[in-house]
């Protein structure tokens, strides 16, 4: 049940972005922001988690910050190996993995107090 809430979880947080950030969009409807989280969240887990380890020298450095970047890089790669989602430009990726990141963890909180 927890997986299936972060999972939707990341396609409200998709959603959102998409809404804020003009460079970044969905193509489709709900099931289109499905497969896009389902994406992203498989690249961040194996491939995101492998960079986070190689990069946490400059994470220490930066106090974190660089995690940011690290992510937009992830949501780059999702953008390439998925035909549903458009993003135009680093700073699109940057500002939107912003809003996903703050909007799953407001979510993620709301979880835990319910």
């Amino acid at each position: 049940m927890k997986l299936l809430f972060r999972w939707a979880a990341l396609a409200l947080a998709f959603w959102a972005a998409t809404a804020i950030v003009p460079g970044i969009e969905v193509h489709g409807k709900i099931w289109s922001y499905l497969w896009v989280a389902l994406l992203f969240g498989l690249i961040n887990a194996f491939l995101g988690s492998f960079v986070k380890i190689l990069t946490f020298p400059v994470t220490i450095i930066t106090l974190g910050l660089f995690l940011i970047v690290v992510n937009a890089a992830m949501l780059s790669l999702t953008s390439r190996w998925s035909s549903a989602l458009d993003v135009r430009d680093f700073w699109s990726a940057l500002f939107a993995s912003v809003i996903i990141s703050v909007v799953t963890t407001l979510l993620r909180g709301f979880y835990k107090k319910a």
